[in-house]
C-alpha cells in the first residue's frame, strides 16, 4: 500500500501550520545588523589599511606565514591530511 500525499504551500505556511515561530522579524533585525557592521568594517578591506595591520607585526608575521605555508604545502604532498580508510 503506497499513500502519496502533495502539500501545495509556502514557507511560512508551512511554519505556521507546524506551529513553529515566526522569526521574519528576528531574521529581518540580523541582517541590517549584519549591513551596518560590514559598513564599518569596510576600511579594513582596503589594501593600504591591511598592509598596515600587517606591517605593525613586522618580520615576524611574515615569518609565521611562511611557516604555516611551507607546513600546509609539506602535508598536503605527503598526504598527511587525507583520511585514513
Amino acid at each position: 500500500m503506497n499513500l502519496k500525499i502533495e502539500v501545495d504551500c509556502s514557507p511560512e505556511e508551512a511554519r505556521a501550520f507546524l506551529g513553529l515561530p515566526d522569526v521574519s522579524g528576528l531574521n529581518a533585525h540580523l541582517i541590517e545588523e549584519m549591513k551596518k557592521r560590514m559598513d564599518s568594517n569596510m576600511n579594513l578591506l582596503q589594501p593600504d589599511e591591511l598592509m598596515k595591520t600587517w606591517m605593525s607585526y613586522g618580520g615576524q608575521a611574515t615569518e609565521q606565514f611562511r611557516k604555516l605555508m611551507t607546513a600546509a604545502a609539506t602535508a598536503g604532498m605527503s598526504g598527511a591530511s587525507s583520511p585514513k580508510r
